[in-house]
């Protein structure tokens, strides 16, 4: 009898170990899953606390960005308008050359131009004098009173109707000044005293050089001598 007694005391034994041993599964399943669960959490949140905090300095870096609109105020919502007709396109002129002066042409007949020149008045000689032998001879030729005024003046300048006049830096002599003064001897061998033979000569060089005795009042007074 004892034998069966033992055979049925067995299967209590058993099934007590297996109840145990689920138990002790789950328990250091539990403490397991209790350890864990917060470490777990902290690393599943980690992430999202590392995106907030970029993105709250991404934010700020925007808050705290400089923006630059012309104008000011909101005409920076706005985008610049360029009206054209407010520009002006200038284009520098190009300058007009000066014309050169001409230069002056020069007369083929210098005593005509040369006559324009201040007129002397006319007056009328001393009966006797060298400018009454001179008044006689200019109207002998053809000329008139003006002629004689324009004699008279030039030989008052150059001799003061002197027959000795001298020029001593020239080496001019006589009324009309010839230079030299012996070239007066083709008129006559009184050339140094008679003022006939000296105005004779003197009207002869005028008529041959200047035309006329105003011809060479004008090249005296252009330049000082005739």
């Amino acid at each position: 009898m004892r034998p069966r007694a033992t055979a049925r005391s067995a299967p209590r034994r058993s099934r007590r170990r297996d109840v145990l041993a689920v138990f002790g599964v789950v328990a250091v399943t539990g403490f397991a899953a209790a350890s864990i669960g917060p470490a777990g959490l902290a690393v599943a949140e980690a992430p999202s606390v590392t995106a907030i905090s970029t993105v709250s300095l991404y934010a700020n870096s925007l808050a705290d960005a400089q923006v630059s609109a012309p104008g000011g105020g909101d005409a920076a919502a706005e985008p610049a308008v360029l009206d054209r007709g407010n520009y002006t396109v200038y284009v520098t002129p190009t300058p007009t050359p000066e014309p050169e002066p001409e230069s002056p042409v020069e007369s083929a007949d210098p005593p005509a131009v040369e006559s324009a020149a201040w007129q002397p008045p006319f007056v009328t000689p001393d009966p006797g004098s060298a400018q009454a032998i001179a008044y006689d001879m200019v109207i002998a030729r053809g000329w008139n009173d003006d002629e004689f005024a324009c004699l008279v003046a030039l030989w008052n300048r150059e001799s003061g109707w002197r027959v000795n006049a001298y020029n001593a830096s020239s080496g001019a002599y006589g009324i009309p000044q010839s230079l030299p003064g012996d070239k007066m001897a083709s008129a006559g061998a009184d050339w140094e005293t008679n003022p006939a033979t000296q105005i004779t000569w003197g009207l002869g060089y005028i008529g041959a050089r200047y035309g006329a005795p105003c011809g060479a009042w004008g090249h005296s007074q252009s330049v000082g001598w005739y």
